[in-house]
């Protein structure tokens, strides 16, 4: 039991540092050493826990980005719902900082964009899926929404745009909200 406990222990200190580093470094520049070094663990461990510094990167951008049961929401509710969540997600439940490091990843590097691309693509279009009355629909509508969450993220928590950070929550998501509506329930162009 002590084992495992330090194992579990051991696993969680390279995934601070991989993410902390991940963070400033960027997944171009850092380093399993600097990892391990920063963990205060011989590289080794890192390599034994992970198996690679791509393997390291999946396990410290693991999101689950808790995207609210639309089955229990009106239709003309569900834009507004998921704007909403999702604002709150970033500003309210990201100690770690982990969508952060995976968006600021994914701009230089190939496997970080396609992680953020499995995570998005799979995530929204899970929460949409119960409420697209055309399952064809489901990847265009998802991707549209997740350009809507992803420029939002990128403008407000990474570039820091002024007018859109000094923005109050309440009147981003009245902004944002007629938009992911109209992707979730508008006609899609043929």
């Amino acid at each position: 039991m002590a084992f495992t406990a330090r194992s579990d222990q051991t696993r969680a200190a390279i995934l601070d540092a991989a993410r902390r580093r991940f963070g400033t470094d960027g997944y171009e520049r850092a380093t399993i050493r600097a990892i391990a070094a920063d963990a205060g663990i011989d590289p080794s461990m890192v390599m034994r826990y992970y198996g690679s510094k791509d393997g390291l990167f999946a396990a410290a951008s693991d999101i689950d980005l808790r995207l609210p049961d639309l089955s229990a929401v009106p239709p003309e509710r569900a834009g507004e719902t998921i704007v909403r969540h999702f604002i709150e997600r970033w500003e309210g439940d990201l100690a770690d900082e982990v969508l952060i490091v995976l968006f600021r990843s994914a701009i230089t590097n190939e496997a970080a964009a396609g992680r953020l691309r499995e995570i998005f693509g799979a995530q929204v279009a899970g929460a949409l899926a119960a409420g697209v009355d055309d399952p064809s629909e489901l990847p265009a509508r998802a991707g549209l929404v997740s350009t809507q969450l992803l420029g939002v993220a990128l403008c407000r928590y990474i570039l820091r745009l002024p007018p859109v950070v000094a923005m109050d929550v309440d009147t981003l998501v009245a902004s944002l909200s007629p938009t992911l509506q109209r992707y979730l329930t508008g006609p899609l162009p043929a």
